[in-house]
């Protein structure tokens, strides 16, 4: 690690333990402060800023709370009790050994006890990627908790008929998919912790961002990961600074990836303890943000999702696409997002 990496992470965190001690205030840091607090059964680390009814921002893969940066202060300054945890195997959240421990049940028992924890009746969500997936099931399997959803990147479905894994094995066969790849046991972690700045770099960027030629281009699953199929990063996005991505990079390299690998691992396992949810449609208000070359939605229009999610959400308050936004919305356009979140909070009773 070069000197002034190392001195940038270690002047964050005693910034971050003198707003903690309060010898800064968060009002004058204008920084989240960060503590662990205790829900359901695991310690949780937390980043929060201002006062007001809660917003809880959920993270996907490979993120943090640091995904949030951008939207914990404009909620806050908008009146929000904005929180955004690290999720259960990220960052300085407790990392259980079981598998199964990172089904959607207790997944999203996690965000209702966060409720619970600071002493709130219920909380708006705001989720991405994995945290969106987490976020619409929390909608319906704690609907007394969660009032209201903005969702980003992932549409909701509704259940399917067959399990998404099958679907998955059905349709790619013996080529290459990273979630069935993250199937085998301790051969995507053990490629990711090897090398957290390679897998990191090279997902965290925009569509049109510049890469090296992939080292192999084969589509045959073989034995082969995943870094040497995505092809370098050739620099920095304009929306990621140094500081950001060593941030997320040494958060890895500590915590490792195998708890927000084990998400995808419950996949099938999510399908079959869910049977109740078959046919249900989320009640609540919700507001469905992303970019418009975003992967996830396939290229979809805001006709064409609104027409989609329509079929699973009685109270669609908006679809808000952005254009040559890719994945990391709320990174990549955070005062876009910020806005359009804030939009919809006004919308709320």
């Amino acid at each position: 690690m070069r000197t002034h990496t190392r001195n940038s992470i270690q002047l964050k965190a005693l910034f971050l333990w003198l707003c903690l001690s309060g010898v800064i205030s968060t009002a004058e840091a204008q920084e989240p402060t960060l503590r662990i607090i205790e829900t359901n059964g695991i310690n949780m680390r937390i980043a929060e800023m201002g006062e007001g009814p809660l917003v809880i921002l959920v993270h996907g893969w490979p993120e943090s709370w640091y995904s949030w940066r951008h939207q914990l202060k404009a909620l806050a300054e908008a009146g929000y009790h904005a929180v955004a945890p690290d999720m259960r195997g990220y960052g300085k959240t407790d990392k259980p050994a079981d598998v199964e421990a990172y089904d959607i049940v207790h997944l999203t028992g996690d965000l209702a006890g966060i409720v619970d924890a600071l002493g709130e009746e219920d909380a708006i969500l705001v989720g991405h990627d994995w945290g969106a997936i987490v976020s619409w099931n929390a909608m319906l399997l704690h609907p007394e908790k969660f009032t209201a959803l903005a969702a980003m990147s992932v549409p909701y479905n509704g259940r399917g008929a067959a399990s998404p894994i099958d679907g998955m094995r059905r349709a790619f066969r013996d080529n290459f998919y990273y979630i069935l790849y993250f199937q085998e046991w301790n051969m995507a972690e053990r490629e990711f912790d090897a090398d957290p700045r390679g897998i990191l770099s090279s997902l965290y960027l925009s569509p049109d961002s510049p890469r090296e030629e992939p080292e192999h281009t084969d589509p045959a699953r073989g034995g082969v990961g995943w870094i040497p199929r995505r092809g370098a990063a050739v620099g920095l996005p304009d929306w990621l600074t140094q500081e950001d991505l060593d941030y997320f990079v040494s958060e890895f390299s500590e915590a490792g990836f195998r708890g927000g690998i084990n998400y995808y691992r419950n996949f099938h396992r999510n399908w079959e303890i869910t049977p109740q949810l078959t046919g249900m449609k989320v009640t609540q208000p919700v507001t469905f943000i992303a970019g418009e070359e975003d992967v996830v939605i396939g290229g979809q229009d805001a006709q064409q999702l609104t027409e989609r999610l329509n079929r699973v959400v009685d109270d669609l308050r908006g679809v808000t696409l952005f254009p040559e936004i890719g994945h990391w919305v709320q990174q990549e356009a955070p005062e876009e997002t910020n806005a359009a979140i804030l939009e919809f909070l006004e919308t709320l009773d």
